[in-house]
């Protein structure tokens, strides 16, 4: 019975020589997982790891709000001058001279230009 009374008190004598890994400084540790050389380190490396995270996040919906645009303009069957222009990146002007040289296909409706998408294909064929 005396047992269950008593404590069990587990204490660690280990210091390890360590460096922080913010900011470089040497220092010593009293358990092996130890990463930092105190609180305001190990703060502002987490700071860090966040600000990272964000940026991270900020650049991949940039990336994707960039490729939409184009995945919207290659779903469509009929692009307009400028759907054709933003797709295979060339000019007005240059895209109206290969439809004068009869080079990609085009019809008129109205006032607008409309080219069939698939005769844009047969062009890079």
């Amino acid at each position: 019975m005396l047992l269950e009374n008593a404590k069990i008190i587990m204490t660690s004598y280990i210091r390890l020589r360590k460096v922080c890994q913010h900011c470089g400084n040497d220092f010593t540790a009293k358990t092996t997982v130890t990463k930092y050389c105190g609180d305001n380190c190990a703060k502002r490396a987490y700071k860090e790891r966040k600000k990272i995270e964000k940026i991270k996040a900020s650049n991949k919906e940039a990336t994707g709000l960039i490729q939409r645009p184009i995945k919207e303009l290659q779903a469509k069957e009929f692009l307009t001058i400028t759907d054709t222009c933003n797709l295979i990146n060339v000019s007005r002007t240059t895209l109206y001279r290969m439809i004068k040289d009869q080079r990609i296909k085009s019809a008129k409706v109205g006032r607008r230009v409309i080219i069939r998408k698939s005769d844009l294909n047969q062009l890079f064929a």
